[in-house]
Formats: C-alpha cells, structure tokens, sequence
C-alpha cells in the first residue's frame, strides 16, 4: 500500500518537475530576446522574467524534483528488485541526465539574472527540446523494458531528436523572414 502511495505521487510530481523543465526554457528565451527591445522597455521585461522565472524555479520545479526523487527512491527501498533489471540501470542514468539538465538551467537561470548568459535564443530553443527527449526515453524504458524495444526506442529517439531540430530550424527561418 504504501508503495502505491509512493508511486502515486512520483508520477504527480514528475509531472510538474517536468512542466517546470518544459516551461523554464521558453521563458528563458524571452527573457534573452528581450534584449532586442529599447532599454527602457528591456529593464521592465527583465525585472519581470527574473521574478517569474525564480518562481517557477524554487516554488515548482525544485521542490517537484526533490519529491520525485524521495518517492523513487521510497520504491526502490520498498521493492529492491527493481534495481537488478537492466532497465531500470538505463533508466536511473536518464533520470541523471535529467537532473543535470535541472541544475545546467539553474545556472543559466542564474547568468540571465545578473546579464551575464551568453546562450542565443536559437540556442536556447535547442536546450528547451532536450528535457523531452530525455522524458521520452524514461517513458519508454518504463513502459517497455525489453533489450529489443530498447533498440526501437533508441532510434526512434533519435529520430524524435532529428526532427525537432528540423522543426526548430524551420521555425528560426519563417521567423526571420515574418519579422
């Protein structure tokens, strides 16, 4: 029962770790377009992303991320076999990444802040794909766990990376050329 419970509320906090992970990014490449307008306006929209992004930050996305990693770590203490499957080894190595992706955005949540990020916003738009692709390999791992749909899953990542990056380098170009 008690198991159930954790597994619960890692599946809710996941969710708004990730919805902090989605929405950080897109605020992230405002904030540095921002930098495009008048210096008047630049200060008001700054001051505003500063506060809206330390929010979102420590209020949502890290707490959600603590709790996600609490509740894990409750299942596996509760169900050590989990840990003998090969998939969950893969699977502990995306959430990993994850959570590298977690504190490399605190940083750059951190730079943007003093004026000090050096990151594009076409750059910024690639970062912002990057927690969903890794999102879809846990999904997968999870829900497959097979050596062979592991093979498929892989390559349809990459395939899934492909194709957002397509799709972000057409959208750079219809925007430069509607701007």
């Amino acid at each position: 029962m008690i198991y159930l419970y954790a597994k619960a509320l890692h599946i809710i906090f996941m969710v708004c770790w990730m919805a902090g992970l989605f929405y950080m990014p897109r605020l992230f490449i405002y904030h540095t377009e921002a930098k495009q307008k008048s210096d008047i306006e630049y200060q008001v929209l700054h001051g505003q992303f500063v506060v809206m992004e330390r929010r979102l930050w420590w209020v949502i996305a890290t707490p959600a991320m603590y709790i996600t990693v609490a509740t894990a770590l409750t299942m596996l203490y509760l169900s050590p076999g989990l840990l003998s499957q090969g998939w969950m080894h893969v699977k502990l190595a995306f959430v990993g990444l994850l959570v590298f992706y977690h504190f490399k955005s605190q940083q750059i949540m951190k730079q943007l802040a003093k004026g000090e990020s050096v990151w594009t916003s076409s750059q910024l738009r690639l970062w912002n794909e990057v927690s969903t692709i890794i999102l879809f390999a846990i999904v997968f791992l999870v829900i497959f766990r097979s050596a062979i749909d592991w093979i498929y899953g892989v390559l349809g990542l990459l395939g899934l990376a492909v194709l957002l990056m397509i799709l972000i380098k057409l959208y750079k170009r219809y925007r430069s050329r509607n701007s």
